[in-house]
């Protein structure tokens, strides 16, 4: 196939045109690299199967040739980076989502939106299933990412309902692996970083608000797997390993051995208290599940970081 990836610059952007590629496929990777960077794509220079072009997915996408799928990736996708870019991170969600699904409705090309499990808000059924609506403040800090990822699922319906567009939706959990930022304020670069560096680990709240973490290789598999079904509704892809923040925090502490307190400061408004996906759907429909174990995978992130704080 002749794929699209918005996105491609960043952190699962990049891995999926990795993973494309290594399949066989020819890859256009979009990026504005206003959180993205070419550091994710660099080895990919010169490779015959991918081509990158900087482009703000806002504007018209002009992409010459067939295409057979587009993979909307493009946004920023950590709270510090959609609190500093609130209204980039709306227009994204509503006029990249926009673009892109026109692009796919010119070229006749199956299109798969990557949504978020941010689209339940701070939850009140768990664990989340693809039918619970959520509970989201639309005008708190956190709505401009929950509300953008909102509506992009409901603009892609509409193009499947109204144009026949075989769209897929894809309700990604915490994932986490090489190629984050370290300063992005998600809590896997967060806590390995500050590990490293023999920095106390902050903890927001009590520490008792729970996530899931899902190893980059499981999640881009699923993506995959769902990008080549003939499944249109939302699918969960996440691990449903459920831990506690402060039990989290710990397991770091050990997995570096770093010598690291933890400190407590106050929780962000809206932030999540719970979060584990129920992935039924995608077991049933896509055959698919996470296989990485939690230490296997925070080791090679470790790693990772390791290699960058001394690059």
């Amino acid at each position: 196939m002749r794929i699209v990836v918005t996105g491609a610059a960043g952190f699962l952007g990049s891995h999926l045109c990795d993973f494309l590629i290594e399949k066989g496929h020819v890859v256009i990777g979009l990026d504005n690299l206003i959180t993205g960077t070419t550091r994710n794509i660099e080895h990919l220079a010169g490779n015959h199967r991918f081509k990158f072009i900087k482009h703000d997915v806002t504007e018209y996408i002009y992409i010459s040739g067939p295409v057979d799928a587009i993979l909307h990736f493009a946004s920023p996708a950590s709270p510090v980076d959609y609190l500093e870019y609130p209204i980039q991170t709306l227009k994204v969600g509503a006029l990249g989502t926009h673009k892109a699904l026109g692009l796919a409705r010119e070229k006749k090309a199956r299109f798969l939106l990557a949504s978020s499990s941010e689209v339940y808000g701070d939850p009140l059924v768990h664990p989340q299933r693809e039918d619970y609506w959520g509970n989201v403040n639309p005008i708190g800090p956190r709505g401009v990412y929950d509300e953008a990822k909102r509506f992009a699922e409901a603009l892609t319906f509409a193009y499947h309902r109204t144009h026949g567009i075989d769209t897929k939706i894809a309700r990604i959990f915490n994932t986490y692996g090489p190629r984050m930022r370290s300063g992005d304020g998600r809590v896997v670069p967060n806590f390995i970083t500050q590990a490293l560096a023999g920095k106390p680990l902050t903890v927001y709240g009590d520490g008792t608000q729970t996530r899931s973490f899902c190893y980059v290789s499981d999640l881009i598999e699923g993506i995959y797997k769902l990008l080549v079904s003939e499944v249109n509704d939302p699918v969960n892809l996440g691990n449903p390993h459920e831990m506690r923040i402060i039990d989290f925090a710990r397991k770091i502490i050990e997995l570096t051995g770093s010598k690291s307190d933890i400190v407590f400061e106050k929780l962000p408004v809206d932030d999540p208290k719970v979060r584990q996906p129920d992935i039924t759907r995608a077991k049933d429909l896509l055959g698919w599940q996470p296989r990485v174990k939690l230490e296997d995978g925070l080791a090679k992130a470790i790693e990772y970081f390791k290699e960058i704080e001394h690059a």
